[in-house]
C-alpha cells in the first residue's frame, strides 16, 4: 500500500510515529537535528522529538548551545526520523520559533527531577575540564533547590520547526523506494511524488 498523496501531512506524520513506537524501538522519539549559523556550515546532532501539531515538531534544549546559537542566528532548521525496522523514513524543513514560556514551563515541569537539576548544572556545549566538574555542578544544584520546586532556567527552552517542506519515504523492493514530498502553499499544502 502506498502513501496517500491526498493526505494531511502531519495526521500521516503521527500514524507513522505511533507505528514506530509500537515496532519496539528504544528511541522512536529519536531525531537527527540540522542547523546552520551564520557562516552557514551546517550541523548535525540528535534530539527527541517531544511535541507534534498542527503547527510543528518540537525538541527542548539550552539555548546556549551550539544548536541554540545557531538558530539564533539562522532560524531554519532540518529533521530527519529513520525508522529502519519500518522501512520508512520522514524529513522536514522550515523556520524555527521558540515555543510560549508556558509551553516550556510545562514540558519542563513534567522532566524527572534529576533532569531537571541536570539542565541547570550543564553549560551545554561548553569545553569541560572534567566529568567531576560537572558532578560538582550537579550536586551545587541539587543542594540549591532541595526538594522544594526547579524552576525552569532562563537559558532553557523549546524550539518549534514550523514544516515548510515534509517528504515521506517508504522501503520497497529493487531500491524503487517511494517518496512524496508535502509543500505548504497558502491552499494547504501540496503534494509531489520524486524518483527514489
Amino acid at each position: 500500500m502506498g502513501i496517500g498523496a491526498d493526505r494531511d501531512p502531519i495526521e500521516l506524520f503521527g500514524e507513522w510515529y505511533e507505528a514506530a513506537q509500537d515496532c519496539g524501538l528504544r528511541e522512536p522519539s529519536a531525531v537527527t537535528l540540522a542547523t546552520a549559523g551564520a557562516d552557514g556550515r551546517p550541523s548535525a546532532r540528535m534530539v527527541l522529538l517531544k511535541a507534534v501539531d498542527a503547527k510543528g515538531f518540537v525538541i527542548y534544549s539550552n539555548f546556549e548551545s551550539r544548536k541554540g546559537l545557531q538558530i539564533k542566528e539562522n532560524p531554519y532548521a532540518a529533521l530527519c526520523f529513520h525508522w529502519m525496522p519500518l522501512g520508512r523514513q520522514v524529513r522536514v524543513e522550515g523556520a524555527v520559533e521558540q515555543v510560549s514560556d508556558a509551553e516550556a514551563d510545562a514540558y519542563f515541569a513534567s522532566r524527572d527531577r534529576a533532569s531537571r537539576v541536570g539542565a541547570w548544572a550543564s553549560r551545554q556545549s561548553r569545553p569541560l575540564k572534567s566529568l567531576f566538574e560537572l558532578e560538582r555542578e550537579v550536586a551545587k544544584f541539587a543542594l540549591k533547590f532541595g526538594l522544594g520546586t526547579i524552576p525552569r532556567p532562563p537559558f532553557w527552552t523549546g524550539f518549534r520547526i514550523v514544516p515548510e517542506h515534509i517528504e515521506f519515504w517508504m522501503h520497497r523492493a529493487a531500491r524503487l523506494h517511494e517518496r512524496l514530498v508535502f509543500h505548504r502553499s497558502d491552499d494547504g499544502w501540496q503534494t509531489e511524488r520524486l524518483y527514489p
